[in-house]
């Protein structure tokens, strides 16, 4: 239960105008709002409900914060590798294969579940709900580095970062991939805007700028290494550190594959690869037709910490199946 006294610059303001400065940064303007629409904010012991209702000077206001109800996801006990946590957010090395949050086939074993598991009551409430609050997601099949909220105040701090894409901050996303061939430049950058296939609406594509669904997507790659190098600058494929500039879905898979150069591993976006390991001598061709998954790791997350302004910066080593599919590569190459 909270007080608060309408002071003069309260005139004409709109109630939730008002309160989500007297309230900040503990509740944000959305949450306000849904408090107000569920009865819980009395102006002079009359509820109000609506958001635009207009204050002046002397006011008397209560606001009514209900506990954070229990997440409709049940909490699990799934093993975790924490990297870091606090009272604000926890950053986790997240495994190839685990779902990061619950939907349609996938209600449980996910992230969110562990997380509620693991945080408890340390989880002070997303938009009222005891829940993780996932700022940026990781495909199923692609381990690395993230960062998860805790509180309100760091959902919103870290969402707006990722927002960013650390144009003007100091957030910092990079990959390893492994992919096919190699591209034709050391260093480079597809800017290619991105939106949902026409053939298989579960996947995106490179599509035309002008189309509605089109989304800004940009994608910054440095070569690390070749393998199985020729004097013609071509390879059998290559250890790729991609930056994100934009963070759309499957980006970094399609926008590989988009270049003529799909990630190992990658089914949905490098089909026309399939065979490819058929050519491979042993044991590289049986190490890549066992690898089931995309050869992508997000190795490097940095960001602003919501509360103390610090810079936390994060890396996760290869898993050991992308370590044992490099080392299968570059024994090739010897």
């Amino acid at each position: 239960m909270k007080e608060l006294i309408t002071d003069n610059a309260a005139a004409g303001k709109r109630l939730d105008a008002w309160l989500s400065v007297q309230l900040a940064p503990d509740l944000s303007r959305n949450r306000i709002q849904s408090l107000i629409s569920e009865g819980q904010v009395s102006v002079e012991g009359t509820i109000v409900r609506e958001t635009k209702h207009k204050l002046r000077e002397g006011l008397n206001i209560t606001i009514h914060i209900p506990e954070p109800e229990d997440a409709t996801p049940k909490g699990e006990e799934i093993a975790l590798d924490i990297l870091f946590e606090d009272d604000d957010l926890i950053v986790i090395n997240k495994p190839a294969g685990l779902v990061v949050h619950p939907g349609n086939g996938n209600w449980t074993g996910t992230l969110v579940n562990a997380l509620i598991h693991h945080c408890g009551d340390s989880l002070s409430g997303i938009g009222g709900v005891k829940r993780p609050g996932i700022v940026h997601r990781l495909d199923k099949e692609t381990s690395g580095v993230m960062v998860v909220a805790k509180n309100d105040l760091a959902h919103r701090h870290l969402s707006a970062q990722f927002a960013d894409h650390g144009r003007t901050g100091d957030l910092e996303r990079a990959y390893l991939a492994i992919v096919w061939g190699t591209p034709d430049r050391t260093t480079g950058t597809i800017d290619a805007p991105l939106g949902r296939s026409h053939r298989d609406r579960t996947k995106q594509a490179v599509v035309h700028e002008e189309r509605d669904d089109a989304r800004h997507a940009v994608t910054h790659f440095e070569v690390q290494q070749r393998f199985g190098a020729r004097d013609d600058a071509t390879a059998l494929a290559s250890l790729v550190e991609c930056e994100l500039e934009t963070g759309r879905t499957h980006q970094i898979r399609v926008h590989m594959a988009h270049i003529g150069h799909p990630l190992v591993g990658d089914l949905e976006y490098g089909s026309a690869y399939k065979t490819k390991a058929n050519k491979l001598a042993e044991p590289l061709q049986t190490i890549v037709k066992g690898f089931a998954r995309q050869a992508l790791h997000a190795r490097l997350l940095a960001f602003e910490h919501p509360s103390t302004g610090e810079i936390l910066r994060f890396e996760a080593p290869l898993p050991e199946d992308m370590a044992q599919l490099l080392k299968a590569f570059q024994n090739s190459a010897s």
